[in-house]
């Protein structure tokens, strides 16, 4: 690392805010166009990412940015040696747009390909979710863990979807699986919130089959940080890059959750 690791999260969490504030100016006067069916994207998500890409280069000149909308220098790929910022200007486009008061700016640092830092900001709330590599996660400054729930009938859990899903998806047939096995299922319209709330106790579990990595970098390594226990599809070790994830409190509940996610393939 080319410098102290806190330094990094103090230009994270600057960001995050800076452009947390940006989607709060815009959010009275939303202007929308479709990428596809279902998937939106406004003014907002490009002027909150601008400003990102701003601060981190004026404070990293080198470093390289992947990010959500395309914008001409955020394509970076990773690998060793490589600073990359991975960034979703606006998490839950959808429940914003529709002033639904859930969605997120978040923001991960990775180094030669592993996570160093995370934050998530809730422009609405002001709450701010914090990792660094190593020293445990924070919610607003105080240290979080994920829950001691071990049993998925005692559990609240929150599942992503896609833009559009079919009859027969895989996102359906598992979300079938855990309705009747867990104490209740939300979904909530933001994966980062997802993974942060996660992080924090206040949901047990959490998956998506469907994800980018700006949707899971910052809160992948809070849970981690948090205590939590985040794996790919199968069980496979995590990889912000691949698209799949389930993460629960613990390793318990993850084997548990594994099992009935994929209960249809495994008969």
């Amino acid at each position: 690392m080319e410098q102290n690791i806190f330094d990094y999260l103090t230009v994270g969490e600057s960001t995050a805010r800076a452009a947390g504030q940006i989607l709060l100016d815009y959010w009275d006067h939303i202007h929308v166009r479709e990428k596809g069916r279902a998937d939106l994207v406004t003014e907002a998500d490009f002027a909150s990412q601008e400003k990102v890409k701003e601060m981190i280069l004026r404070a990293f000149p080198t470093h390289k940015i992947l990010g959500e909308e395309n914008i001409p220098g955020t394509d970076a790929a990773g690998g060793p040696g490589v600073y990359r910022w991975i960034v979703d200007p606006l998490d839950g486009t959808t429940n914003y747009v529709h002033t639904f008061p859930h969605f997120a700016v978040s923001i991960g640092m990775e180094f030669s390909g592993e996570m160093q830092i995370g934050v998530i900001f809730t422009p609405v709330t002001g709450e701010c979710f914090t990792a660094v590599k190593g020293h445990g996660a924070f919610l607003n400054g105080k240290p979080i863990r994920t829950s001691r729930v071990t049993e998925p009938e005692q559990s609240l859990v929150a599942v992503g979807f896609p833009p559009s899903a079919g009859y027969d998806s895989p996102d359906l047939r598992s979300f079938l699986n855990v309705l009747i096995c867990t104490h209740a299922i939300r979904r909530t319209g933001s994966t980062a919130l997802n993974l942060a709330f996660t992080a924090c106790g206040r949901l047990d579990a959490t998956w998506n089959f469907r994800t980018k990595p700006w949707d899971v970098a910052a809160g992948s390594l809070l849970m981690t940080e948090a205590g939590g226990d985040i794996r790919g599809i199968f069980g496979k070790p995590f990889n912000v890059d691949e698209g799949w994830f389930l993460a629960a409190a613990n390793s318990e509940l993850q084997e548990k959750f594994q099992k009935i996610i994929h209960l249809e393939q495994n008969r």
